[in-house]
């Protein structure tokens, strides 16, 4: 297991705007488009692997629509020197079923590698200022470890059977 300390992983953080300090990049897909097909196999892999909805090459699709960071879709990546270890996404929808509930915090993945290092919650932190830079009060997720964002100021829309959970996390403004 790498082990960074979580002071020096501010300065590895790259966002599509500059939160916490770091270089600010005009997009996700300009800034790291040789990033993007990775980033899409992860999310694809955790995710969607099995599934008929999505495809690496339509998850890759949707994160080059990332291209203004005033406005969703919202993507930040984590960069550990130049290697992207995590994500995090801002969408407008991820529940057809719930389209009243917008945005949506979306594909948060740290490779297994770098977890339990706070990369995360750091991920979480910075997606929860950039929305509410953006003028969003508040952010949806869907996740069947509602354990992990317990620990943050979270509520509890919904819970079902199954154990997912569906999640309200407020934004900073």
């Amino acid at each position: 297991m790498v082990r960074t300390a979580l002071p020096q992983l501010a300065a590895f953080l790259l966002l599509t705007s500059a939160p916490l300090n770091v270089t600010a990049q005009e997009s996700f897909a300009d800034a790291y488009a040789d990033s993007i097909r990775a980033v899409a196999g992860w999310i694809y892999d955790e995710f969607w692997s099995g599934q008929n909805r999505h495809s690496p090459a339509s998850l890759e699709e949707r994160l080059k629509e990332a291209q203004d960071v005033g406005a969703i879709p919202l993507s930040l990546l984590a960069l550990c020197g130049q290697t992207p270890v995590g994500t995090v996404n801002l969408i407008e929808n991820d529940d057809e079923r719930r389209a009243h509930l917008r945005p949506w915090l979306a594909a948060l993945l740290v490779l297994p590698r770098y977890r339990r290092q706070g990369i995360g919650s750091l991920l979480i932190r910075s997606l929860q200022e950039q929305a509410g830079r953006i003028g969003e009060r508040e952010m949806f997720l869907g996740t069947d470890n509602p354990d992990f964002y317990l620990r943050r100021e979270v509520t509890v829309v919904e819970r079902l059977d199954s154990g997912f959970c569906i999640l309200r996390l407020a934004t900073h403004l």
